[in-house]
């Protein structure tokens, strides 16, 4: 039951992320060929695989990761506080400080990760992405040999979903039925890479993936019939 996990025990986390390169062309050619044969599915007849590559973020074999945002609760008696940090800049960097974080704080039997379509997409993903880049998987993210009762990670859509394998909720869609505040601003996971690449405005994807982190503590919260947050227990740090 989610109701007995202690909520200063999970560290909710979301990433975004863009393609490698900026552009297709871009690509060597090898890189070119096995993108055109990765995405000839999906791509059918309406798309040439340079026009498809801006989706090219989705795949770890393709794609990098710009933000990792994470929050945290630090409950101490009637005082509620949810903590929120992000990890961005340069990919390799991003991947250390947030291995370090969860060697150093977050390596205990009792805590678990969180996140929305987490299990399908950001650690699997993040877990990629170190191994591209050759950093050491923490614990938390290696499931070798793990039996499924003993893999440290919580997804809200996988809670939100009942054992139902077919269905699919996004954030947004959530949080609305949910009455929770929406967590999108100004820009939506299509638009992170024109937004990195083109305007280069990080700060902005920053809080994008900052708001995503909320939202899914908030989500958390409601499927535990607990008190949303207010603005005041949210400390950016």
């Amino acid at each position: 039951m989610i109701e007995k996990i202690n909520l200063n025990n999970i560290l909710f986390l979301d990433i975004e992320t863009v393609p490698e390169e900026e552009n297709f062309l871009s690509l060597d050619d090898d890189m070119k060929q096995l993108w055109e044969q990765k995405t000839q599915y999906q791509r059918c007849d309406e798309f040439t695989p340079e026009d498809f590559y801006d989706r090219a973020g989705i795949w770890a074999e393709f794609g990098k990761i710009v933000c990792i945002s994470v929050g945290y609760f630090v409950n101490k008696g009637d005082i509620r506080n949810f903590r929120v940090t992000s990890f961005f800049g340069e990919e390799k960097k991003i991947l250390k400080d947030f291995s370090n974080l969860l060697e150093n704080h977050f390596n205990q039997a009792q805590h678990v990760l969180c996140g929305h379509n987490a299990k399908e997409f950001d650690i699997p993903f993040i877990a990629r992405r170190m191994i591209i880049n050759q950093i050491a998987i923490p614990n938390k993210l290696n499931l070798f040999g793990k039996k499924p009762w003993e893999i440290p990670h919580l997804d809200t859509l996988e809670l939100w979903k009942f054992g139902d394998y077919k269905h699919f909720t996004s954030l947004k869609l959530l949080t609305k039925i949910l009455g929770i505040p929406s967590p999108k601003g100004d820009i939506d996971g299509s638009q992170v890479a024109h937004v990195y690449y083109v305007e280069k405005d990080i700060d902005r994807i920053v809080i994008y993936c900052e708001k995503d982190v909320i939202a899914v503590a908030q989500i958390f919260l409601r499927l535990r019939r607990e008190e949303l947050l207010i603005e005041d227990e949210i400390i950016h740090v």
